[in-house]
């Protein structure tokens, strides 16, 4: 079958697979820890209505999502901050992660105030961080997200999903919507595959470990955003050659940027504009983040509620939980 049918049939399963999955609400609510509110219906935490409240550091901590090295990204984002910090008038450091529940504590512990978290830890985010996602990366036409793939290697014995079975399947992490919880549902609903009985769940901690993992033949299948591998092979780490595509999902919404819902408002309100005003054109963001299809080259302003509407779906079925630890 031709690649571009396969996708497209790859895409159809996992659309089956969401269909039979639970709905969600016509009037969802806000699934928050007990320390935050939401009194607009927009499912993520309101700011606090006492200004005594209110947060207004003299240096913003900012994060991006532990997918690949952190030194990589301090360097790529290094432009975006010092221009965050002429808009604020604060100074902007960058804070390397390296997991997404440390990501998540150190902003509910009101160390880290502007983060970019990946796609499936927005939720958690929301809920016990009082993370307030607003923008995402996108075309200058205003296309966005990744699609989640499953890879194996050429040689494996591996050629379509259903030859995981009996074998070892690499994720990332359980917060992960495309490494974990995309897949995993899919496997369950689409192919009667569950995790320990009908294959071996690994977990590799991040995108690039599972990459790199297929890559050497450590794992015979990983599920993965396509997004991080093709800025790896963009970068000479993998090889294309070294790697296969068996499956590729649809289109999902790639990580949320935000900050933390105590922030003073006029700070919050000047945050955003350092986003959207942002000029992308000879920018290190620009060489790192144009690689992907489509690719990235601005902010684009979006809402929890819509763009993530498809993730919660998807912990529903997989009967994730957002209580805070």
């Amino acid at each position: 079958m031709p690649a571009h049918l396969r996708s497209f049939a790859s895409a159809a399963a996992l659309a089956v697979a969401l269909a039979a999955l639970p709905a969600m609400a016509a009037e969802e609510k806000a699934q928050l820890d007990t320390r935050y509110t939401d009194a607009d219906g927009d499912l993520v935490a309101d700011a606090p209505k006492d200004p005594k409240q209110w947060v207004d550091p003299a240096t913003l901590v900012f994060a991006y999502t532990p997918v690949e090295d952190p030194a990589v990204y301090a360097k790529v984002w290094d432009g975006f901050l010092k221009h965050m910090e002429a808009v604020t008038g604060k100074k902007v450091t960058f804070f390397p992660v390296q997991s997404n529940a440390a990501q998540i504590e150190a902003m509910r512990a009101g160390r880290l105030h502007v983060a970019g978290f990946n796609t499936g830890s927005n939720p958690l985010a929301v809920a016990c961080a009082g993370f307030v996602p607003f923008a995402m990366m996108a075309s200058k036409d205003d296309r966005y997200g990744y699609e989640m793939e499953i890879i194996t290697y050429p040689g494996s014995g591996v050629s379509k999903v259903e030859d995981i079975r009996g074998k070892k399947m690499a994720f990332t992490s359980e917060t992960s919507n495309s490494g974990y919880k995309a897949p995993s549902a899919l496997l369950r609903q689409e192919f009667k595959m569950e995790a320990g009985k009908d294959y071996e769940p690994v977990f590799s901690g991040k995108h690039d470990n599972s990459i790199l993992g297929v890559a050497n033949k450590d794992y015979p299948a990983a599920a993965i955003a396509n997004s991080v591998k093709l800025r790896m092979e963009a970068r000479g780490v993998v090889k294309p050659e070294q790697l296969k595509v068996i499956y590729t999902s649809q289109t999902f919404p790639t990580t949320g940027y935000g900050y933390a819902h105590n922030l003073k408002p006029e700070l919050a309100a000047k945050i955003k504009e350092a986003f959207f005003g942002y000029d992308w054109s000879g920018s290190e963001l620009a060489k790192e983040f144009n690689k992907t299809e489509p690719p990235q080259e601005k902010f684009m302003p979006i809402t929890y509620k819509e763009h993530w509407a498809v993730v919660r779906q998807i912990d529903r079925a997989m009967e994730v939980s957002y209580s805070c630890k």
